[in-house]
């Protein structure tokens, strides 16, 4: 997958969806993202229009974790998904504009799957998308209309508001359906994976990538993975 710098939701987890149906002795890897490095300071931005819909100030959510460091917003996935994997259906994905921010920062869509993009705000949005292997798009988007979006191959897309240049999203347009978002614990949940061993894939917009190898037998594989600032 190239990388150009809902969602069901499982238990304890913002699982994207289920990765295959019916396997008998599949497993689950259950696992925190934690952030390495001690407490995150909380930064500001300041907005300088719409001040009405979007406020005064804005956080800076390119890095966001709990208490006890959990880290959201991380996309977590097989890098070589089982042979026998199947798409279930997905669910229907959106992305909203709600007081000047992405809702979620970061959707996952299957291949050939299509986003819907929409505007809850009482102010003019638009949604540019930076990428390299999808088409780039720039659409503007007045309140209340809602712009489907299909993606036909595997990126991680960037998604900005050329009106407010502080809003940022993220697509991540996925191969295969072993895919995950942490919440905001940093929880997340791969199901129904087959047993064997696989290299599992840790990507944060600032923190970049890493990679865990896991072995997966029946029932819960549970792990943690660490994430260090840059």
């Amino acid at each position: 997958m190239r990388t150009t710098t809902k969602a069901v939701a499982g238990f304890l987890s913002l699982a994207i969806w289920c990765g295959a149906t019916g396997l008998a002795g599949a497993g689950t890897i259950k696992g925190t993202v934690r952030l390495a490095g001690g407490p995150v300071e909380v930064k500001k931005l300041n907005v300088t229009v719409d001040h009405t819909t979007c406020g005064t100030t804005k956080d800076v959510e390119d890095v966001v974790a709990s208490s006890d460091m959990g880290l959201r917003n991380v996309v977590v996935s097989l890098v070589t998904p089982p042979p026998v994997a199947k798409w279930s259906v997905p669910p229907t994905v959106q992305m909203d504009q709600k007081q000047c921010v992405f809702v979620p920062r970061v959707v996952v869509v299957p291949v050939g799957g299509t986003v819907e993009f929409l505007n809850s705000d009482r102010l003019l949005h638009n949604i540019h998308s930076v990428g390299g292997d999808n088409p780039i798009f720039n659409r503007t988007q007045p309140k209340g209309r809602m712009i489907p979006i299909a993606f036909r191959r595997p990126e991680i897309i960037r998604i900005d508001c050329d009106l407010h240049p502080w809003m940022r999203g993220w697509v991540v347009v996925a191969e295969h359906p072993f895919y995950a978002v942490t919440n905001d614990r940093g929880e997340f949940a791969l199901e129904n994976v087959p047993p064997g061993t696989y290299a599992l894939q840790v990507w944060h917009e600032s923190l970049g990538v890493m990679k865990k190898d896991v072995a997966v037998s029946d029932g819960v594989t549970a792990l943690t993975v660490e994430m260090v600032r840059k």
